[in-house]
């Protein structure tokens, strides 16, 4: 009897255990979370402004943040919308109306 509470008790530990590595590398990639992987050739500010003009947004500001692209920008409708735009592909991951 004590013999197999020893193996549970050493599987049950070692499952948790595996458990830790996991959660912690997850934790690293949070600053990836809007845009996932960004590994490869970045576009430049200026192709990203470009790409959010011709879908009808006036640009005020481009700057690098956790990952991604954050565009500050007018909508059509005149809202103020914050993009998020992943930097190698150029899709729009995420936006938020800051009006």
């Amino acid at each position: 009897m004590n013999k197999f509470l020893i193996i549970a008790t050493t599987s049950m530990t070692m499952a948790l255990a595996s458990l830790v590595p996991a959660t912690t590398a997850y934790a690293s990639s949070d600053d990836d979370a809007y845009c996932g992987r960004t590994s490869g050739q970045w576009m430049s500010k200026s192709a990203a402004r470009a790409k959010a003009a011709q879908m009808g947004f006036n640009v005020r500001r481009v700057k690098r943040e956790n990952g991604c692209y954050e565009i500050y920008a007018i909508s059509r409708n005149g809202a103020r919308v914050e993009i998020y735009m992943n930097p190698v592909t150029g899709a729009v991951v995420r936006t938020k109306n800051k009006s």
